[in-house]
């Protein structure tokens, strides 16, 4: 019978010290740092539970144990509210910081940056780019696909002009038609503060499309932002009297042609696009203006000039000229500039 007590003492002894061992272990694992070697990118699925997400961790080497993880989940069951997305999880996070990453919702970004002046096409070619690896010919189509267009609030055939040049943190994952969306709402966002400023050429131009189009105009004639009123107030003065804008980007969106010289039978295109042979605004925007030029438009310089052209010194100005008289010695100014006379 002792011998049987002293074996039940050993047995239970040992039980006791298993278990503490086993405490004493996952407790350890609990207060070790990560063994992941450098920051990955890592994405929890939507519908994933604690066993799946520990699984999933244990998998991309960010804990040694999936049943430890489990386990701290279950004592600390109010942290652990994982939340579906990609995050970045950097290297040395305890347990208990990598639930709190990954129930806090803050997701992975990309940063892109959209430069002002982009033709839609190019915006596609931009996002497909970058680290959202998005399919550049799904983005074009989008673009140009007037239910979905319609579907935005816009009020024209395509998203040309309605793509708001600026740097945006996009959630990693984003599809084609969410990110579409983010610069479509940043575009009406700033269409609804700038209506609310009353601008008298808000009424002149008649509509928001309209404003975008010229806007588009003075945004490929000058990147200088202290050249942008006076262009945009030379344009409005051609608007007003019904001369033609005269504008050679928006012949070169006709042909796509947005580099090299302009042949003259593109300038005798017939499209209405071309400002150099038809008076009054162009069909639509011939790129995506950025809040400068529109804000440029709405608040021209009042000036009596009617021409400009570069000075091509170098120095990225233009000479403006208030007569044809004045612009043609600024013709041969520049042709001097450029060492043709």
């Amino acid at each position: 019978m002792k011998i049987v007590r002293a074996v039940f003492v050993v047995l239970l002894f040992g039980v006791i010290g298993l278990g503490l061992g086993t405490v004493l272990y996952i407790y350890k694992q609990w207060q070790l740092p990560s063994p992941l070697k450098e920051p990955i990118l890592l994405e929890i699925p939507k519908g994933y539970g604690t066993g799946q997400v520990a699984r999933l961790l244990q998998k991309a080497n960010v804990i040694e144990s999936a049943r430890s993880f489990k386990w701290w989940c279950t004592f600390n069951s109010g942290k652990a509210h994982f939340k579906t997305g990609w995050y970045i999880v950097p290297t040395g996070q305890s347990f208990g910081e990598i639930a709190a990453l990954l129930s806090s919702g803050k997701t992975a970004t990309v940063r892109v940056t959209i430069p002002e002046g982009r033709a839609t096409w190019e915006v596609a070619g931009i996002l497909a780019n970058s680290q959202l690896k998005l399919d550049s010919v799904a983005l074009d189509g989008l673009m140009r696909n007037k239910a979905f267009v319609d579907s935005l609030g816009v009020k024209a055939k395509d998203l040309e002009g309605y793509l708001l040049p600026d740097t945006y943190d996009f959630p990693y994952g984003t599809d084609e038609r969410a990110a579409i969306k983010v610069l479509v709402r940043a575009n009406l966002k700033l269409r609804d503060e700038l209506q609310a400023q009353n601008s008298p050429v808000w009424n002149e131009l008649g509509d928001w499309h309209r404003i975008l189009t010229m806007a588009s105009v003075v945004e490929e004639e000058t990147g200088l932002p202290q050249e942008r009123y006076l262009v945009a107030g030379v344009f409005m003065n051609r608007f007003r009297i019904g001369m033609p804008l005269g504008a050679d980007p928006t012949v070169r969106f006709i042909f796509r042609n947005l580099t090299g010289p302009i042949y003259k039978s593109q300038l005798a295109s017939d499209s209405p696009y071309n400002t150099r042979r038809f008076a009054g605004l162009m069909p639509g925007p011939i790129s995506n203006p950025g809040r400068l030029a529109i804000e440029a438009v709405l608040s021209p310089e009042k000036t009596e000039y009617l021409f400009f052209v570069a000075k091509d010194d170098g120095t990225r100005e233009h000479f403006f000229g208030k007569n044809l008289a004045e612009h043609n010695r600024y013709k041969d100014i520049a042709a001097k500039n450029r060492g043709e006379r």
